[in-house]
């Protein structure tokens, strides 16, 4: 197994690769639910000197988006539970609510999307019959500014939502949220060209099933895989599981074409004696392993052409969030901004995969690579050289004795140089960089030793 160390350098080596995604992206949850974090100001340069380029809020507090402005970091906004009722019952709440929260900040503070509540369907304070009403008159405010072709509005909605859940096939909606509020939700983000906010947590379906889910398979190691009976599907990680059981319930009630992005996921480094699985060995490789099942540009097995667009929880852990102690120690950065996990922030030379093996350089603006995963382990490298190399039709002329890229010869950087080629045959497109999670998508340079990497046939 891979230590904590490798776990946490391969993690934070793409924490700085967020800003090249295309069609998909990882960003980061900002909450403050703190005494003791940086300022704003201290905030947005950490974020920019680790180049994540998306942030979502849980308020629209005015120290935030003034720091945030002219930052280039997109920006998701939060309008509160606990004035859903007022926006319901008044356009003219919502219009004062957008003149003061969106319009004077907007478009220096690049605010793409609010987020009208959250887990609504959850609020004690049920505030379920407010949501969609508030929801409709935040964006007839937004077009009352000329706002809403460029800020997007939805609400998150946390997998309690979900009636069933397994096998992810038959997933379905809570019965009495289906009419009353998810189908003229889904109906307004439909029309608006929108799409669901959704939080997910394989830790916590873990931690209280441990006994029956495999570790492995919440954190997105090598494991045995479970097979949908329903549709006969292979779901290798509880988190493609879990989304594909949202995209079942949808199905069910016809709104299969409105995309969804995941607003929340994440894994606590500290937990309480009876939460299983809580830790920072484990946070690192499921922070890890999810950014790079990202960033390896495919969908969910339901949905394998919808690439995966995830925030991360969070950026700090927070020290007045009440609850278990997991609630306190979901953070990335403790607040004096440095890392939670034990290991170094490398920018311009860091491993190529979590096992070691060659060094990177910056890359030229917009250029990817594709290089092996050490970890995926040799039986599944060889298998994968194999068919780049055969009827993938990747040029591996390079990596033969005596050429060019046979030395180092090792396993992992000729499978490198040969999933790259297949990777710049098939012109970057997602999902060609994969393997079976033998390779990953890179936006700096591999080396290793003379050879020199192709960026195109």
């Amino acid at each position: 197994m891979a230590t904590l160390a490798a776990f946490s350098s391969f993690f934070f080596f793409f924490l700085v690769t967020f800003a090249f995604a295309g069609n998909f992206y990882v960003g980061i949850n900002y909450g403050r639910v703190a005494n003791n974090l940086p300022s704003p100001e201290k905030v947005v340069e950490l974020l920019k000197s680790q180049r994540i380029d998306r942030v979502k809020t849980y308020d629209t507090d005015s120290a935030v988006l003034a720091a945030l402005a002219n930052s280039d970091i997109s920006v998701v906004v939060a309008f509160p539970n606990e004035e859903l009722s007022k926006a319901a019952a008044d356009q003219s709440f919502t219009d004062n609510w957008v003149q003061a929260n969106i319009s004077k900040y907007y478009p220096a503070t690049k605010i793409e999307a609010v987020a009208v509540g959250n887990e609504v369907f959850a609020d004690p304070k049920n505030t379920t019959p407010f949501l969609v009403p508030a929801m409709k008159n935040v964006y007839n405010s937004l077009v009352k500014y000329k706002l809403d072709s460029n800020v997007k509005v939805s609400s998150p909605i946390a997998l309690g939502a979900l009636q069933n859940s397994y096998p992810p096939s038959s997933g379905s909606f809570k019965s009495d949220l289906i009419e009353p509020a998810l189908k003229p939700m889904l109906e307004f983000l439909r029309k608006t060209s929108s799409y669901l906010m959704v939080n997910a947590y394989p830790f916590f379906a873990y931690s209280a099933n441990a006994d029956k889910i495999s570790l492995d398979y919440a954190l997105f190691r090598d494991n045995p895989g479970q097979v949908d009976s329903g549709n006969g599907l292979k779901y290798t990680n509880l988190f493609d599981a879990q989304l594909d059981a949202v995209f079942a319930a949808m199905s069910a009630i016809s709104y299969n074409d409105v995309k969804v992005v995941v607003t929340e996921t994440g894994w606590p480094s500290v937990g309480d004696e009876n939460e299983a699985g809580a830790g920072a060995a484990n946070a690192a490789a499921y922070n890890g392993n999810l950014v790079r099942r990202v960033l390896s540009g495919s969908g969910t097995p339901l949905r394998p052409k919808d690439p995966l667009n995830v925030y991360l929880f969070a950026l700090f852990n927070e020290n007045q969030k009440p609850g278990p102690t997991s609630e306190r120690n979901y953070g990335l950065f403790y607040p004096n901004e440095q890392t939670v996990y034990d290991s170094p922030f490398v920018k311009t030379q860091v491993p190529v995969s979590g096992g070691g093996g060659g060094d990177v350089s910056p890359s030229a603006a917009g250029q990817t690579w594709c290089v092996a995963n050490a970890n995926a382990g040799e039986k599944k490298l060889q298998a994968a050289i194999d068919y780049a190399c055969g009827e993938g039709g990747a040029d591996c002329r390079p990596i033969q004795e005596g050429a060019t890229c046979y030395d180092p010869n090792t396993l992992e950087a000729h499978a490198s140089y040969a999933f790259n080629s297949y990777y710049q045959k098939q012109v970057r497109k997602a999902g060609s960089c994969d393997f079976g999670g033998a390779a990953y998508v890179v936006t700096q340079a591999p080396k290793y030793g003379k050879c020199q990497f192709p960026t195109g046939y």
